[in-house]
């Protein structure tokens, strides 16, 4: 009898699932929305995660079948409280008796190095920074939500360009942010704003969308956009030499994975991310992710489910997911 598992990347915008059998073989892929259960709660994080995993049983032509595990990476899960919301979301969609749960970053380590030991840093929705080392031990910086941390995510980067903008339009110094920032919340200026932010109310996910913005105002030489991109690489370069001394990295060669949307706005945000790093850990090397992390959440589901995941299995797990 063939055995499948399931892979779940849950986060602040987006749930991503995927199928695969015990050879590694990606069967189907599928997508919900947002399912942080640190942003929209159980009830909506169940309803997101079962269209993913509908939308991925449909696209593998297994529409009922059952998982020998399932391993779910979700934003927001801090505590073993909040593995414990996670596993009863996953049995009300009764995904699986062998149910696997752990932070979004775990599985993008796990993708990112394709299982290898080494350091993950997410910044997409929100941020944190996650390593384990080849003797097992984890250590985790940063990503205590948006309310005290964040750091160099979409979010805090969204928040900033808000504020910003702000400030420029009371008078207090200018940026290029300002106009841009005003067209996004669909109002004139700033006198509509306290309106747009506290009676309309804006989202941390639409907060988050604004990001783009401050990279596009640095690429364009705005001084206060320029200096947020560095304060952000600098607090997310302070995660990864934390999490770094802690697992006995700090003057010994480790591998850095990037994960996260935020990335995707290249080097403005690479090239003082890389120089910061190569201050305060000389002898890391960034690497860009090997696997996307909802296919670390399968090769995590594959291990639990007593699968030896060796070469074999990487390379089909690598070639099917992008075929």
């Amino acid at each position: 009898m063939a055995h499948y598992f399931l892979g779940i990347d849950g986060g602040g915008t987006k749930t991503q699932a995927a199928i695969c059998d015990e050879s590694g073989r990606v069967l189907g892929m599928g997508l919900g929305g947002a399912s942080g259960i640190d942003s929209v709660g159980a009830d909506a994080a169940t309803v997101s995660i079962g269209a993913a995993v509908a939308a991925a049983r449909t696209n593998a032509g297994l529409p009922d079948v059952p998982f020998a595990a399932v391993f779910l990476g979700m934003a927001g899960v801090v505590s073993e409280a909040d593995r414990d919301i996670v596993r009863r979301v996953a049995q009300r969609l009764r995904l699986g008796d062998a149910i696997h749960v752990d932070h979004d970053i775990r599985i993008a380590l796990a993708g990112g190095l394709s299982g290898r030991p080494g350091i993950a840093l997410i910044a997409g929705t929100g941020s944190s920074c996650f390593g384990m080392n080849a003797a097992g031990k984890r250590w985790q910086a940063g990503g205590w939500g948006h309310l005290i941390s964040d750091e160099g995510s979409s979010y805090w980067f969204g928040w900033n360009a808000i504020r910003l903008a702000a400030g420029s339009g009371d008078g207090r110094w200018q940026t290029a942010l300002y106009a841009p920032v005003m067209r996004r919340l669909g109002i004139e200026d700033v006198a509509e704003l306290h309106q747009r932010l506290y009676t309309q109310g804006i989202s941390k996910a639409e907060i988050a969308g604004f990001a783009p913005l401050v990279m596009e105002a640095a690429a364009d030489g705005d001084i206060l956009a320029l200096a947020l991109i560095r304060q952000g690489v600098h607090e997310m370069a302070l995660m990864v030499k934390a999490v770094a001394h802690n697992l006995g990295w700090a003057d010994a060669p480790c591998e850095v994975t990037l994960t996260g949307g935020l990335w995707r706005a290249g080097e403005v945000v690479l090239t003082p991310f890389r120089a910061v790093l190569a201050e305060m850990l000389p002898q890391a090397r960034i690497v860009m992710p090997e696997l996307p992390p909802v296919i670390g959440a399968c090769l995590l589901a594959l291990q639990a489910g007593g699968v030896i995941v060796d070469a074999i299995v990487r390379r089909q797990i690598n070639s099917s997911h992008k075929g």
